[in-house]
């Protein structure tokens, strides 16, 4: 089967299952996806244990063949960002634009440190020869939290605006310093040469400042196309040239595709909308680019949950996973919290900020492709076949997966009691205002 038939039928599974999900689930739909290809997985594995039909290996085949890898960081994530982009309000960015810096870059970094040190502790504890700089690798990879996962599962839940600003634009724009840190340790890991200083630095501005440049320069370009012509029609198509040629062209310059995805989706959803849409395409721009950001979030979440088919679990794995997921969140935990320690000198926040901050902060398949470009055959226990690669993509797979599920279906309530502090408050602020106003009257 060819990969195209794969990705048509991995679609329309995806489709069902959110169509099933619609009318008997409600839950969230990439949650549900997420959890119905995890038990159409289990229901493959346990079936051919059984002895009842054999698909296993089918399956694993025609996933091995998609390169989720490939698919997510070279395909898709173009679409997925720049969809994102387009949903961001620049003036509540511009209001948060300090948090959503230090969150980015400090939270990510103490992240990093953090996951690598334990983890490392903890390894040397249990008797699995962990080396630290892997250790390091993986508190790299899982810290930036993904903005596929967090747009597509919190966006939609009406945070109260500065708690949904910080976690949408911290997820937008740290995946440019967690990529300088991840390359910056792989290539101690597994390249040739040491890095150095002037090296880390010049990886980050060509890719990181570099990507934002290109998608200033991108987004201004189309702004103006857009602006020239008032076909309906073609105003839309011209969107979609900047996630499919954009995107490509940003790996063929070797600046980061990712930020200048996010940084076009701002300028054409906020400058463009205002002064380049005509009134028909500016009704239809977030239509279009909503189905198409849940149809390929619906083969991306199938493909997450399907990956358990591409892994061997070991005793060594299972207690990894198992502790991986506690250790993520309390970094994670910390490492916001060590920044509103900052914030807090400056404005007054809600009070469940950290919290959801911390819960919402969701990983997803952009860790897991990360994971996946580990190189295999390094082995830290020979004699039962297991490598570096295979222990850090069952601990991503436990953390994803843990992410999506369970911290993805369950952060409603948190985000409803912040709401109801904010409702409490503004009633306050206008209780008080009347009796000023009141008293002012009667002098």
């Amino acid at each position: 089967m060819s990969v195209y038939s794969t990705l048509c039928f991995l679609a329309a599974i995806a489709i069902f299952i959110a169509f099933i999900n619609s009318k008997i689930g409600k839950m969230q739909t990439t949650v549900a996806i997420t959890a119905g290809s995890i038990i159409l997985s289990l229901g493959i594995v346990i079936a051919g244990q059984s002895g009842w039909f054999h698909l296993e290996t089918i399956a694993t085949e025609q996933l091995n063949n998609i390169n989720f890898e490939s698919f997510l960081l070279k395909g898709i994530l173009g679409f997925l960002l720049f969809a994102g982009g387009l949903g961001i309000k620049l003036a509540h960015m511009k209001d948060q634009k300090w948090e959503i810096t230090v969150l980015a870059l400090v939270a990510t970094l103490f992240s990093t440190a953090f996951i690598g040190g334990v983890l490392w502790g903890f390894c040397q504890l249990v008797g699995i020869p962990l080396d630290f700089i892997y250790c390091l690798l993986f508190g790299s990879l899982i810290s930036p939290t993904d903005p596929i996962a967090v747009l597509a599962i919190v966006k939609n839940l009406d945070a109260p605006q500065r708690i949904a600003t910080q976690i949408e634009g911290e997820s937008l724009f740290n995946d440019g310093f967690g990529l300088v840190i991840f390359m910056t340790l792989f290539s101690v890991a597994f390249g040739s040469e040491a890095p150095t200083v002037s090296g880390v630095a010049q990886l980050f501005v060509h890719e990181a400042i570099g990507g934002i440049i290109y998608g200033l320069v991108l987004g201004l370009v189309f702004h103006y196309l857009i602006s020239s012509t008032n076909d309906h029609s073609m105003e839309l198509l011209l969107t979609i040239a900047i996630p499919t040629a954009g995107y490509v062209f940003a790996d063929v310059i070797h600046v980061s595709g990712p930020l200048a995805m996010v940084v076009a989706g701002i300028m054409i959803g906020n400058w463009t909308r205002q002064k380049g849409f005509s009134p028909e395409s500016e009704y239809h721009l977030d239509h279009f680019w909503e189905l198409v950001d849940e149809f390929l979030n619906g083969i991306l979440f199938l493909l997450i949950g399907m990956a358990m088919l591409l892994f061997s679990f070991h005793k060594e794995d299972w207690i990894l996973m198992v502790f991986a997921i506690p250790l993520v969140l309390v970094a994670r935990y910390l490492s916001v919290k060590f920044c509103y320690l900052f914030f807090n000198r400056f404005r007054r926040y809600n009070p469940l900020s950290v919290t959801i901050l911390t819960w919402g902060g969701l990983r997803g398949g952009l860790a897991l492709a990360m994971a996946l470009a580990i190189p295999a055959g390094i082995f830290i226990i020979p004699e039962k076949n297991i490598d570096v690669r295979e222990i850090i993509l069952v601990m991503t797979y436990s953390v994803v997966v843990f992410s999506i599920l369970v911290q993805g279906s369950s952060i409603t309530g948190l985000i409803h009691k912040a709401k109801k502090w904010e409702t409490e408050q503004l009633e306050k602020k206008t209780a008080a205002d009347v009796v000023t106003a009141k008293t002012d009257l009667d002098k």
